[in-house]
């Protein structure tokens, strides 16, 4: 079996979001969170400390360990079809997009499993109306599906 260079360039960059997403953490909880306060970095964007025990926006929130575990479950089990669809792809927003994607859902699941629960503290808002808090990890999965959107609406397909 040889590995291609796409794929682990896709793991590579899974690796480094993972590193970036849990410096990042460790630094806010350990340092500029210590004690929790909210910080506010300019008139739209505060930091903040809070602990996501759902899915995006709080959604599903697990209360009890089984669910905290049937979410990593899941997350574990999606990172690793993203891993396998990382294998077969082949053009750089591809590779680029699942490595950002299973780096973010891997950061989430190293807090779940150690925290309890997913660190959160970027907080962007417009007067009262604040957007739900996120960190590295989310914004890399963001990332990821608009690359995988862009590129499903925009690449060729050489099969037709």
């Amino acid at each position: 079996m040889q590995i291609t260079r796409p794929f682990l360039w896709g793991l590579v960059l899974a690796g480094v979001v993972i590193g970036l997403d849990q410096l990042s953490k460790w630094w806010i909880v350990e340092f500029v969170m210590n004690p929790p306060v909210r910080i506010e970095v300019t008139s739209f964007f505060n930091l903040v400390l809070a602990h996501n025990r759902g899915v995006s926006f709080g959604m599903f929130a697990a209360g009890s360990e089984v669910e905290k575990w049937a979410l990593v479950a899941v997350a574990l089990a999606i990172s690793g079809f993203l891993v396998r669809w990382l294998w077969q792809a082949r053009t750089a927003v591809a590779v680029m997009a699942l490595g950002l994607i299973i780096g973010g859902a891997i950061g989430n699941v190293i807090d779940r499993v150690l925290v309890g629960a997913v660190v959160d503290f970027l907080d962007f808002h417009l007067a009262s109306r604040h957007w739900p808090a996120f960190n590295i990890a989310d914004t890399a999965i963001s990332l990821g599906a608009a690359g995988l959107i862009f590129e499903s609406i925009f690449s060729k397909d050489d099969s037709a």
